[in-house]
């Protein structure tokens, strides 16, 4: 059976127009280092809309962020979107309601796993920690499913927006599984391509993100922990069901249908172990959504590192800021989505009311803080 065809429109594959640097000296590292500063700087936000008078800022991160740690990003000059053209992940409908969907998204992520796996925070992360630490930042919000927030900075509240790759979650009880444990049942349950994992890995064809050396060896990569490979027969995959399901439920058509090395098949009802991520045309559950709003909220200001704002569930929090009178910062190199409405009404500035600068943020994060250090001491 062939996937289902998602209704659903990826938004904003094509490239965002390019942004206006604010303040113009933001267009060297040095100025947006400067830039920075100034808006992070707890002084210059005592009397914000939304402080508690601590002045402390939130932030919003996204695939950027993690480009220095070897990850793909979507919309980057080498995302995705950007070079992959026919790229389109799983819709929730499709991986819900079709088996042969489920085989082909869990053997491209089986591939890509165990890059995912030894991928890193990066300095990026750790300047995140540390502007932390300062009580400069007060909470994350990432539209990344990596862990590498929370990896990083355990003790400063990240909200996982959409979600993490690090469990599955069963669409029937809703119980958790490791994604590591599922691992080994994926290679357990298909040896073929658990050697041609290790073969790759011995060759070093996934030692490398950059997507012209990966093509070279027969491979995409794709954010998330995706590999395709391109007539690969990922038909002849298999996963396992829910252990949950299995232990507590019936087996065949009353229950969860196995085969006789307890992969999952048709023909039963439920025990379907989905990544604990929200997928497209899925819906972000509502206690999450509530918490980022209220994080909003409690903000004297919001920068967005790392992200174009494409998919809405981000864009909105940025909009519900820039509707609460607080200073808006972008890092984030590229175009995003609607940046000239928030800052449509902001002038020429030294970085206090708003900042747009097209950096790296591994690169610039960690001069930040080094100067915010200087001024808290």
């Amino acid at each position: 059976m062939a996937p289902v065809r998602a209704p659903f429109r990826i938004p904003y594959t094509s490239p965002l127009p390019a942004p206006r640097i604010i303040p113009a000296s933001a267009s060297t590292a040095s100025g947006a280092i400067a830039a920075l500063v100034e808006f992070l700087d707890p002084a210059s936000h005592r009397t914000s809309v939304g402080s508690d008078g601590r002045g402390r800022a939130l932030l919003l991160t996204g695939a950027g962020i993690s480009v220095a740690s070897g990850l793909a990003d979507y919309r980057g000059t080498k995302g995705t979107y950007t070079l992959n053209k026919t790229y389109r992940p799983i819709y929730y409908n499709e991986f819900c309601e079709n088996h042969e969907a489920r085989k082909r998204y869990w053997a491209r992520s089986f591939l890509g796993w165990t890059s995912l796996l030894k991928a890193k925070p990066n300095a990026g992360h750790e300047a995140v920690r540390r502007l932390g630490q300062l009580g400069i930042v007060d909470s994350v919000i990432t539209q990344n499913v990596d862990s590498f927030h929370p990896k990083a900075h355990p003790s400063l509240p990240t909200i996982e927006l959409h979600g993490y790759l690090r469990t599955l979650t069963c669409l029937t009880c809703k119980s958790s599984y490791d994604r590591n444990h599922f691992q080994t049942d994926l290679a357990r349950l298909n040896p073929t391509w658990a050697a041609f994992l290790q073969e790759m890995l011995a060759m070093g064809a996934l030692d490398t993100e950059n997507p012209d050396e990966r093509r070279q060896r027969g491979l995409k990569s794709n954010p998330d922990g995706d590999v395709d490979i391109p007539g690969a027969p990922y038909t002849t995959f298999r996963y396992p069901a829910c252990p949950t399901c299995l232990e507590k439920g019936e087996k065949g058509e009353k229950g969860v249908a196995i085969d006789e090395d307890g992969a999952w098949k048709e023909g039963g009802v439920g025990g379907v172990l989905k990544p604990s991520v929200v997928m497209f045309g899925e819906s972000i559950p509502a206690e999450r959504k509530n918490a980022a709003e209220q994080a909003v909220n409690y903000a004297s200001r919001v920068l967005v590192i790392g992200s174009s704002l494409a998919t809405y569930s981000a864009w909105r929090l940025v909009k519900h800021a820039k509707e609460l009178g607080m200073p808006i910062g972008i890092l984030n190199i590229g175009g995003v989505r609607g940046e000239d409405t928030f800052f449509a009404d902001v002038p020429e500035n030294t970085g206090k009311r708003a900042v747009r600068c097209s950096e790296s943020a591994d690169v610039v994060l960690p001069e930040v803080v080094k100067a915010l250090e200087g001024r808290t001491r």
